[in-house]
């Protein structure tokens, strides 16, 4: 029998097409990231007040509350679409639970959304280990700055801009990023994960 040279063997191409059970958890996981971000809503002033007092932008270090819902949402699903998926539901649950922000939080939920969107598409679906987490926070990350210094902080001076901005995609790389790969690791773990791949990849390893 002629063996295949390990060179030429390719890794299967990702199942694209979402099934029953990925709409009801990426439902379920973006509905309890509303409910994370209507809390965040009504404590996050007092909690980075003392950031924006040490260095006005520097708040933003903390605003990835309001991101981690959509990279949660790709790292489970893993399928074109969850990550704006689980960012729009979340929006979606803040502002009919009465969040501040009425329904514009729509808006900002689409284009966050979409930041972490296009990274899981640049890497094809296919890589959903820690770095391209942080990658798709801090993509998430880009869009919150491009929503928010321009209609929040239009006409700032460009050193806040330069301070929030940085502050807020490290703040998507950390909270959005690497929170939400340890929340699936964590989930993996209780086996609530099982029927999708980061359950079973979360599974083996912790039992290795």
């Amino acid at each position: 029998m002629v063996s295949t040279p390990a060179s030429t063997v390719t890794r299967p191409r990702p199942v694209m097409q979402w099934r029953v059970v990925d709409i009801v958890v990426a439902s379920v996981l973006g509905v309890a990231g509303g409910l994370v971000m209507t809390l965040w809503n009504l404590v996050y002033s007092p909690v980075t007040a003392p950031l924006e007092l040490a260095l006005p932008g520097l708040q933003a270090l903390m605003y990835a509350v309001w991101l981690f819902p959509a990279v949660l949402v790709g790292l489970v699903i893993r399928k074109p679409g969850a990550a704006l998926y689980g960012e729009l539901v979340a929006a979606t649950v803040s502002a009919l639970l009465g969040g501040m922000w009425g329904w514009t939080a729509l808006a900002w939920g689409l284009v966050q959304g979409l930041g972490a969107e296009i990274v899981f598409a640049i890497l094809l679906y296919r890589a959903w280990g820690l770095v391209p987490a942080i990658l798709a926070g801090m993509g998430a990350g880009v869009g919150m700055v491009i929503m928010d210094l321009s209609f929040y902080y239009a006409g700032t001076r460009p050193e806040f801009m330069a301070v929030y901005a940085v502050s807020a995609i490290v703040s998507g790389a950390l909270i959005a990023g690497l929170g939400s790969w340890l929340i699936v690791r964590g989930l993996a773990r209780t086996g609530a994960l099982s029927r999708f791949a980061a359950g079973r990849e979360g599974g083996a390893r912790s039992g290795a």
